[in-house]
């Protein structure tokens, strides 16, 4: 039971936006990333345009519409506003994994599909996710071209002075639902895939003192794929997951946590580049270093970046989250790195963390109740 769809790992994640040129240029300017394909009118694509972005093991395609005619795009960013419309597994055999996830009640989006070139050919299929979200199965190994059929070099190279910021892979990708449905999200995650339950977090585990949520961690048990799903619950305020299905109009994908091997690294470089991250007051550094835990990194120095270390569990964990990069407050990035084993998702900077969402819900209008 342990291999039934041959999940292989993270393949690429599109965004649907407004303007995919310029989230194609923040991602290269801001994290670091190479625009290393494109496909538009230019490339025999008539009503969109997509960027390919690659950095190390990270595949990201940014789409927006070109034409109203494509219903897709233009109907997704007018509800949802920018943000994750797909994020794909890597598997031996799409039309296996495909066929083994429907039988397992998969509700399909499309059929199976297969593209080709001179290049070769690559083949894929999805399921849907959430509200308009897709998880789709690829396999690009026939494939020698840039990314997929459609794709070609970037029309124009745009010299970019950044900072190299180290960024690895996925970590793991992160949704939100509505009340009552995240039970129903994990078992769908656990029949479909085959994943199991790894965490979960009751009530009372996450909260401050004005707000709270429900959270459960499922993962393969082929590949590192690991997808939390959180659920608002009752607090004095409005939690950030309900400000974000109020502001996102639904259920979506909250935040991608990419990996480094050298977060101080990463976090300097990102800040120099222009990311904005959520602030730490200074007393939580205070407190760290009163539990006396040894980590290896300089307390000072995960102080003067901002970053969260985790000590409670397996090894220690960490972490620091950017500020929503789209108009509206929903979709934003985490930026992690494991320490000595470390699994967990850094549940003891919960309070600290949500204190600094909260603030910035304050400034927006968004923390209080209708």
């Amino acid at each position: 039971m342990s291999n039934q769809l041959g999940i292989i790992g993270y393949d690429f994640i599109e965004f649907y936006v407004g303007s995919a040129k310029m989230w194609a240029y923040w991602h290269a300017k801001a994290l670091g990333f190479n625009i290393t394909g494109y496909s538009g009118p230019e490339t025999g694509v008539k009503d969109k345009t997509s960027y390919f972005l690659t950095l190390r093991n990270l595949n990201f395609v940014i789409s927006s519409a070109v034409k109203p005619s494509n219903v897709e795009i233009t109907s997704f960013v007018q509800k949802h506003g920018d943000g994750v419309k797909r994020w794909s597994l890597k598997v031996k055999d799409v039309k296996k994994a495909f066929e083994t996830a429907l039988s397992n009640g998969g509700v399909p989006s499309g059929t199976l599909k297969k593209y080709e070139d001179e290049n070769g050919f690559i083949e894929e299929a999805a399921i849907k996710l959430y509200d308009d979200t897709e998880i789709v199965f690829i396999n690009r190994d026939s494939y020698k071209g840039i990314f997929r059929p459609g794709f070609g070099k970037p029309i124009q190279k745009i010299e970019i002075t950044k900072e190299p910021t180290g960024l690895l892979e996925v970590d793991h990708i992160v949704g939100n639902v509505r009340t009552n449905e995240m039970d129903i999200w994990e078992n769908y995650f656990n029949k479909t895939l085959f994943f199991e339950t790894f965490l979960e977090f009751g009530a009372g585990d996450i909260s401050t003192k004005y707000s709270a949520l429900l959270s459960k961690v499922v993962r393969s048990k082929e590949a590192p794929i690991k997808n939390p799903i959180n659920e608002p619950y009752e607090g004095v305020k409005k939690s950030q997951i309900e400000e974000y299905i109020d502001e996102y109009l639904g259920s979506g994908i909250q935040h991608i946590a990419i990996s480094t091997t050298n977060i101080i690294e990463s976090i300097r470089a990102l800040r120099a580049n222009g990311v904005e991250f959520l602030s730490v007051p200074d007393t939580y550094y205070e407190a760290l270093k009163e539990k006396g835990f040894k980590v290896t990194e300089n307390i000072d120095d995960l102080k003067k970046y901002g970053i969260l270390c985790d000590t409670e569990g397996k090894g220690y964990l960490l972490q620091l989250f950017t500020k929503p990069i789209g108009d509206r407050p929903t979709f934003f990035y985490e930026i992690i790195q494991r320490r000595e084993g470390a699994e967990g998702f850094g549940q003891g900077n919960f309070q600290s963390l949500f204190e600094s969402i909260e603030r910035d819900q304050q400034l927006r209008g968004n923390f209080d109740r209708e």
